[in-house]
């Protein structure tokens, strides 16, 4: 009886035993064969390589200048008698912008004046007794002496008091003036700013390996904040004959016309010197690089091809498309494109976004770019 119970106890255990070896089994038929299945296609953007032709830069920043401009100070002191111009004014050559109080000046100017009459009439005088041997040379050469001590006089006080009236030293567009009537001004004390707006220099820096690109006359492009999209040309003008030690850069300066006087001094510029002559290159959207520490790569889009080189298509009769990790050499950025000099060829489709998902040989299918198409008018 024992034994018998025995029996059926044991053969409940085999039972239990192999329906779970027997669920397991299946459990792992479905895993093998879930995994065995044909993954679906990986959702990829994509463009294809454009050859184009392509004009070389050297990008910089630089910072914009006057064509002239000073800063307009008193050379004497003295009280501002008259402001001859008003803040923001387009001002010409030689047009008298400021008076100073010159009373004082011209009093010892008159004295001057009178002394000097003086002097001319007594040396006059003394030439015409020299003539006739009535006085000594060397009481002529006093007369002469003492005519041109007041001359010279009268010279030193006409040219302190001309410099009482200040002038506009070039036509410009003058700021905001620092005086009013009746402030006392010592040498060296600011009035305002001149500006000449017609033409304005733009100074940048480039490394010294660019030495052998540059020449005088090449255009120059550049853009500022103030106007965003607007695009200002103009040629450089000089090249600074010495590379600075500290930095190794080479100091360049450009001239661009302003004839709206858009621009000021001072703003600051995103430009690029322009290269001569245009090559064809391959181009990529920057989104197709991927850059990682072992080199820049792009992936390429091609057919999947079966063991005697035909296509393989999928149900709909399509063709399967496989990506191709490859490794290329870039160059410029320029727009949203960059150049490519070696490792892929005009017309070959890249990734453009989804690489995240992709590894080499992976199945995708292209589908629109939704983030160009939402940035497109």
């Amino acid at each position: 009886m024992l034994l018998r119970r025995m029996f059926v106890m044991l053969g409940a255990v085999i039972l239990v035993v192999l329906a779970l070896a027997a669920y397991k089994g299946y459990s792992i038929y479905q895993q093998v064969q879930m995994f065995s299945a044909p993954q679906p296609a990986i959702s990829v953007s994509a463009a294809a390589a454009k050859a184009q032709p392509w004009q070389s830069r050297l990008p910089a920043i630089g910072t914009l200048k006057a064509f002239q401009g000073v800063d307009l100070t008193a050379e004497v002191q003295g009280t501002v008698q008259q402001v001859l111009f008003q803040s923001g004014e387009k001002v010409s050559l030689g047009q008298p912008l400021l008076q100073l109080d010159g009373q004082v000046e011209q009093a010892i100017l008159a004295t001057a004046l009178a002394v000097r009459n003086l002097a001319q009439v007594e040396f006059q005088r003394g030439k015409n007794l020299a003539v006739k041997q009535a006085i000594s040379k060397s009481e002529f050469d006093r007369l002469n002496a003492e005519l041109l001590k007041a001359e010279a006089s009268v010279a030193q006080l006409q040219a302190s008091l001309d410099k009482k009236r200040i002038l506009a030293p070039f036509a410009g567009t003058i700021g905001i003036r620092q005086v009013d009537t009746g402030d006392y001004l010592s040498p060296g004390n600011t009035v305002a700013t001149l500006q000449d707006l017609s033409k304005l220099y733009v100074d940048f820096f480039l490394p010294e390996q660019t030495v052998p690109l540059l020449a005088i006359g090449q255009r120059v492009r550049l853009n500022v904040a103030a106007y965003p999209g607007e695009v200002f040309e103009g040629e450089i003008a000089a090249i600074n004959p010495k590379v600075e030690e500290t930095t190794r850069n080479l100091q360049v300066r450009a001239m661009l016309p302003n004839p709206d006087s858009k621009l000021l001094p001072g703003m600051f510029a995103n430009l690029d010197v322009l290269l001569p002559g245009e090559k064809p290159v391959i181009v990529v959207p920057e989104t197709a690089i991927t850059y990682t520490l072992y080199g820049n790569s792009v992936y390429v889009i091609g057919e999947k091809k079966d063991d005697k080189g035909a296509v393989v298509k999928d149900d709909k009769g399509q063709a399967q498309l496989l990506v191709e990790r490859r490794f290329v050499e870039t160059g410029e950025r320029r727009d949203g494109q960059v150049l490519v000099l070696k490792g892929l060829k005009a017309g070959e489709q890249v990734v453009t976004a989804g690489q995240l998902k992709l590894d080499n040989g992976a199945h995708v299918s292209i589908v629109d770019d939704q983030a160009q198409q939402a940035t497109t008018p």
